[in-house]
């Protein structure tokens, strides 16, 4: 058992977690809870013959474009900025290259799977 702190609208509660590994509802069949696993990364982004499309992992409006057409970016550089649900999530680079394209600008209301930005 795990005791958390958590602060929600200023006010800390205390929460208790359990670790539960498996339930089995009888003798052979399948488990009803099993531990977390974990999660593959989500893609947000293509290939193409010319590089790599990179896609709005959600859907939100954009707060910031850290880049524009002829930078160079490596692999993990943020992109540009995204907020949903009043969380800033940052769009990350999927490889080295030059920006050829940015489809999109601060302000801009975009959808999840949208293309952002070319890169080739």
């Amino acid at each position: 058992m795990k005791i958390y702190k958590i602060k929600v609208n200023g006010k800390t509660y205390k929460v208790e977690l359990d670790s539960i590994d498996e339930i089995k509802t009888k003798e052979g069949s399948k488990p009803l809870i099993s531990s977390p696993k974990k999660k593959e990364e989500k893609k947000a982004a293509t290939s193409n013959a010319e590089g790599r499309d990179v896609l709005a992992p959600i859907q939100g409006s954009v707060t910031k474009v850290n880049v524009k057409v002829g930078s160079t970016v490596k692999k993990g550089d943020v992109l540009l900025f995204i907020e949903a649900m009043k969380l800033e999530n940052e769009v990350c680079s999927p490889c080295d290259g030059t920006i050829a394209d940015v489809l999109v600008s601060k302000g801009t209301q975009v959808t999840s799977k949208q293309l952002l930005v070319k890169i080739k």
